[in-house]
């Protein structure tokens, strides 16, 4: 497949990096990347596990492994939904999935395009892997570019890691896999094309990146009107508890009809509200800057409301969603000479 460099660049300034110190020497990232990934699951609900990204941005020392996966346990093997940055964490997922469930990974659900979700689609079988009609597009699209940028960023983390496209062939509704009885909700905003899903025998709701609990959404290919069409859609889903794309579990605000969580690191409020709230106000708050004549580097530093205090990243991410929609704010919204 061929990608112009002006896709490389796009792709690669869409992702969220950050460079690590000068100080950080060459012997410790080798002893790092001679370590490996060491992903840990916890346990959720009943057959379903959670495996914790880091609330960071893509860097040399999380080797981007900073979005949320999940493991679903089933009669024909273990449901993974979303593989992951790499290859090799891919494959610590995989050998992670069969110590936690007993059961080797069946199926793989790649839930949108970025790379921190999509590119460990390359440690399985292309048979395994299965996105929405939209995802496949849009990894076709910008996926090499993605690759090629994470390649940049994280080196030898991403040993092996090469495009391997998820099926196209995820449709909306009630599916029964392994006797497990699966919820696919087809929605778009977060990206063009994002993939959650509802098991039905514990309301575990998994959201992608269409929800982040406690750290500042990621906009690189957001639609805000469609983003907030698809929460309003996600909150009318009777759902027990919820995992996020990025963040803790989150049960605040939700019923969670008695369940434990056993001491499990959770949000404390309901995290499709605060992703709604982020959104609304990034919307305004932009509209109001382009409106005062304020620059991307001004806009960049307006005041964060204070409710958005515990919020991990929301600077770098205000920021990040400067450049991502202030040239077509401006060009919208100021007049022409």
């Amino acid at each position: 497949m061929t990608i112009s460099r002006r896709a490389l660049l796009a792709a690669a300034a869409s992702l969220p990096v950050a460079v690590a110190g000068h100080g950080l020497a060459a012997t410790a990232l080798a002893q790092q990347f001679a370590t490996g990934y060491h992903p840990r699951a916890e346990s959720i609900a009943d057959g379903i596990w959670m495996v914790r990204g880091a609330d960071e941005a893509i860097a040399m020392t999380n080797g981007g492994a900073i979005a949320n996966s999940a493991f679903i346990a089933t009669d024909e093997g273990t449901i993974l939904f979303d593989p992951g940055p790499s290859r090799e964490y891919a494959l610590a997922l995989t050998a992670l999935a069969e110590e936690v469930t007993g059961k080797p990974v069946t199926r793989v659900y790649v839930s949108h395009l970025h790379p921190d979700h999509a590119l460990g689609a390359a440690g399985f079988a292309p048979e395994l892997l299965h996105a929405l009609p939209e995802t496949r597009r849009e990894l076709v699209d910008e996926g090499e570019g993605f690759a090629d940028g994470m390649y940049r960023i994280l080196a030898d983390w991403m040993k092996g890691t090469a495009l391997v496209l998820p099926n196209g062939d995820v449709k909306p509704g009630d599916v029964t896999y392994g006797g497990r009885k699966l919820r696919l909700l087809a929605l778009q905003g977060h990206s063009g094309g994002d993939l959650a899903l509802l098991d039905h025998a514990t309301g575990t709701l998994i959201a992608g990146d269409l929800v982040f609990n406690n750290r500042a959404p990621a906009t690189p290919h957001a639609d805000i009107a469609a983003w907030q069409k698809s929460l309003t859609e996600l909150a009318a889903v009777p759902h027990n508890i919820l995992l996020p794309g990025h963040g803790p579990l989150d049960t605040g605000g939700l019923n969670t009809g008695g369940l434990d969580t056993g001491g499990l690191d959770t949000g404390g409020q309901d995290a499709i509200a605060q992703t709604a709230d982020w959104l609304g106000w990034l919307d305004g708050a932009l509209h109001d800057a382009v409106a005062q004549g304020l620059d991307m580097a001004e806009a960049g530093n307006i005041a964060i409301p204070g409710r958005f205090a515990g919020v991990k990243l929301a600077r770098y991410e205000l920021q990040r969603s400067v450049s991502h929609f202030y040239p077509a704010l401006e060009a919208e919204l100021l007049p022409r000479l």
